[in-house]
């Protein structure tokens, strides 16, 4: 079994992920890793969570899991967000990921 990136946590309510967000970039884009945060970059602008929601669906485009299942639970008006997965284990969300870097 390999170590989980610095990026995924698993919790006891799901798998929290640590994102540093880049909006109004010229497409969508995850990777690489900064540190302990994933880059990913959303072309939505930072204005009326247009930004947050283009983080969260191309989180559930790259996991394939329900739009449900993704939630924002911190960093709603920062740059550096935390988001919740549940229904997926920690090793499949950080392949599932690693493989679109």
């Amino acid at each position: 079994m390999t170590p989980l990136p610095p990026w995924v946590k698993q919790a006891s309510d799901g798998v929290l992920l640590a994102l540093k967000v880049q909006p109004r970039a010229s497409r969508v884009s995850i990777g690489p890793a900064l540190g302990a945060e994933l880059k990913l970059a959303v072309t939505a602008p930072p204005v009326d969570s247009a930004a947050n929601e283009a983080v969260l669906e191309a989180l559930v485009d790259c996991l394939g899991c329900p739009r449900g299942a993704v939630q924002l639970i911190r960093g709603q008006t920062s740059r550096h967000k935390v988001v919740r997965v549940v229904g997926l284990s920690a090793e499949t969300v950080a392949q599932r990921l690693q493989n679109r870097v």
